[in-house]
């Protein structure tokens, strides 16, 4: 028995060969046209708002963002709280996937169920919405297709919104909202980079990037990113492979007129994937103690999955103050697996114990997404205030397919266990999980300016979300229409600077969980409080942030981890009553000094259910994040050198043992993993840095108690990067 699984898999290369050969033809349309109608100014207003989503050189942003209302606020603006992940950020700390993201970013924090899959969670709960582009997308971790695995070398940034944003995502966790950011072609001259790494365990990678302008005039230009990595793994036999391609168009196709069109792929291959963890118990009732590279999986085995999009997006300015976007987003995940779960007990003297259970799946989720926003400003009463309205469709078509399989081999001496176990026979095809998923709404939003120092935040979202189809054996049919989401929140300036804030939203969110009889769990309902002072230094160059907040919740599903769902492999669930979590969170990014960045945070809440024993205890109910670079001048021109510490609190699970019928707890014990830099760039272009993660080569554990097992995080690690830019 495992964590829910769900295949992953792999896209064909002629469907990859389709996107960008549409893309290649897209390229040659708006050249055409853009052409046609203008000669570029290169102060349009257009071009300035593809402008906006560059973040370089800092910690922080000042620019404008869609993640939490869609009116295109700043942080400071937005009455919740707000993280962007910049893309020195990204450089500097030498982040690659969305899970390095969360691992480092504020409030947030990342749970590992076994080599290919990660959960998140914020101030005590699941994050379930995402966005990419400010479009929201549907992920089901349990069913992943390595979306926690995404790759950064397409997105400029990362915004996280921490709160409900049910406005803008419609049914979701008051948790966070994660918004990936895509690169797009701003530039009008030829620029780019390249960039190779080589780290511990025999990791590789080679990264291109470029931009071009592809009419004289700059009114169109074209972007490409390539990135190719490998390597092995401290864990045994566990290695990864990773491509990724993606292509984007923007043009202005007037000096009011902007459309984008791109294209990414991204295959992830590894092998020796590991399903769940490694025991916990021995046959004796006693714990076990393995060693950090100990793994159950077999050296066949492989956790594959494909990424790929399609998107267009087009912006038309209406008058001086008026814009309305419309957008379609395609985006296919899937996922082709062989996987080997190990459960049960380990007799210390003979190694023996241990049952094997061998599955292949393939899933394939199919989503397309829809939507049109109006944004805008107004007059009344002699001052000016903001509005935006929109409109959202999206639809998810989830297959999910297991196959009959052969004899399978015993286990014998774990102790010896290396990898050889034999890959049973696959037999007839067959489909587990056919449905589909909906989700359209209206929402409307606005920005008042009552008075100079006071602004007020009203907006609604009327949502509706149906789900139907089979789920392992059980019909699906069930939903809502027409929820009304209210949204407000209040700033007050109380001098120049410094901003005073209070929000509150409702909470909706449907669950896929069922519980030991079978039956799904009802949606969570709730309320999401927050209030807190946001301020800016030094011209906006360093922004912090002091935030308290209050969840209430009804029907939160919660592990019930001695009991499976019937006739699955699938965790079962119950609903917690009365769930809530208060805590605060402080934070500050940006430039102290002349070349000093700094990014700092501290999160402490308690998430309780009604009898006020703690909730979701496999999160971390304290979390400290510090990052620092200093960029020398002077003498020591071009050498940056950085460091920091993430540190997370107490988590655990209560489960049964399996020999004394007995509670344990088995707990993660605080732990604290301390990371360095160093760079030197010369004034060529060219660069070298030094990364090195988990500088004391902490022990810890990456995931604890699910399904009753437990896995490492990963030891110390270097990695070198050399980049050229031009």
């Amino acid at each position: 028995m495992k964590i829910s699984t769900q295949p992953h898999g792999r896209r064909s290369a002629r469907r990859t060969s389709l996107s960008l050969c549409a893309l290649a033809c897209a390229l040659s349309a708006t050249t055409a046209i853009a052409d046609e109608a203008h000669d570029a100014d290169t102060n349009s207003t257009t071009r300035n708002r593809t402008q906006e989503i560059i973040v370089t050189g800092s910690y922080t942003s000042d620019d404008a963002l869609a993640s939490g209302t869609g009116l295109g606020l700043t942080i400071a603006q937005t009455p919740q709280s707000v993280t962007v992940i910049t893309t020195q950020r990204i450089e500097d700390q030498g982040l690659h996937t969305l899970t390095d993201v969360v691992n480092n970013a504020a409030g947030i924090s990342a749970q590992a169920y076994d080599s290919s899959r990660n959960g998140f969670s914020a101030r005590g709960f699941t994050i379930s919405d995402y966005q990419v582009d400010g479009i929201p997308v549907q992920w089901d971790i349990g069913f992943s297709a390595g979306e926690s695995l995404l790759d950064l070398a397409i997105y400029d940034h990362v915004e996280i919104v921490r709160g409900a944003t049910g406005l803008m995502t419609g049914a979701g966790n008051p948790s966070a909202s994660i918004n990936l950011i895509r690169k797009h072609a701003t530039s009008r001259e030829l620029t780019g980079s390249v960039s190779g790494s080589y780290g511990s365990w025999n990791r590789w990678s080679l990264t291109g990037d470029l931009s071009t302008p592809v009419t004289s005039n700059g009114a169109v230009r074209a972007r490409v990113v390539a990135r190719y990595a490998q390597g092995d793994s401290f864990v045994d036999y566990l290695h990864n492979k990773t491509g990724v391609l993606y292509g984007v168009v923007d043009a202005d196709l007037s000096p009011t007129t902007l459309i984008s069109i791109g294209a990414s792929f991204q295959k992830n291959d590894p092998s020796g994937s590991q399903w769940g963890g490694l025991p916990v118990w021995y046959s004796d009732g006693t714990r076990t103690n393995w060693r950090r590279s100990k793994t159950t999986a077999a050296k066949w085995a492989s956790w594959q999955s494909t990424n790929t999009t399609q998107f267009l997006n087009l912006t038309q300015q209406l008058g001086a103050n008026w814009t309305i976007r419309g957008y379609v987003n395609h985006t296919q995940n899937k996922g082709k697996l062989r996987l080997l779960y190990l459960s049960g007990t380990v007799d210390r003297d003979t190694g023996e114990g241990l049952s094997p259970l061998a599955s292949r799946y393939q899933s394939k989720a199919d989503q397309i997404d829809a939507g049109l926003r109006l944004n805008g400003t107004f007059a009344l009463l002699g001052r000016e205030h903001e509005l935006t309205l929109g409109a959202s469709y999206a639809r998810q078509d989830f297959d999910y397919y297991s196959f009959a399989k052969g004899t399978v081999a015993s286990v014998g001496d774990f102790f010896e266990w290396d990898g050889s176990f034999a890959e049973p026979e696959w037999g007839a095809r067959s489909q587990v999980v056919d449905r589909t998923t909906k989700q359209w709404g209206y929402y409307a939003a606005t920005r008042l300016s009552l008075a100079d120092p006071i602004h007020v935040v009203l907006g609604a979202r009327l949502s509706s979300w149906t789900r139907k189809g089979s789920y392992y054996g059980s019909t699906q049919d069930y939903g809502d229409h027409d929820r009304l989401l209210p949204y407000a929140g209040v700033l007050y300036d109380i001098v120049p600077g410094h901003t005073l804030y209070a929000s509150y939203t409702k909470i909706f969110n449907p669950q896929n969980y069922q519980d030991l009889n079978g039956d799904f769990l009802p949606p969570v309902t709730g309320v999401n409080y927050e209030a807190g002072l946001k301020s800016r230094f030094f011209a906006g160059a360093l922004t912090t942030s002091l935030a308290v907040f209050r969840i209430e919740q009804d029907n939160l599903g919660q592990v019930d981890p001695d009991n499976i769902v019937p006739g699955t492999t699938n965790q079962a669930y119950t609903a917690a009553q009365g769930a809530h979590s208060k805590g605060f969170e402080i934070e500050a990014n940006g430039r102290i000094l002349p070349g000093w960045e700094v990014s700092a945070s501290y999160t402490g809440f308690k998430a309780r259910d009604a009898d006020g024993s703690r909730i979701n205890t496999l999160s971390p109910q304290r979390l400290a994040r510090l990052f620092t670079t200093y960029t020398f001048q002077d003498g020591l021109d071009g050498l940056a050198v950085g460091g920091g510490v993430s540190w997370q609190g107490f988590t655990y699970t209560d489960a049964t043992n399996p020999v004394t019928s007995e509670t344990e707890r088995l707990g993660n014990p605080a732990y604290a993993l301390v990371n360095l830099m160093a760079r030197y760039r010369l004034d060529n272009g060219l660069s070298a840095q030094v990364n090195v993660a988990n500088l004391f080569d902490k022990t810890y554990y990456s995931q604890i108690g699910f399904y009753s097992q437990y896995a490492y995080g990963e030891p110390r690690s270097v990695t070198v990067t050399l980049r050229y830019g031009f």
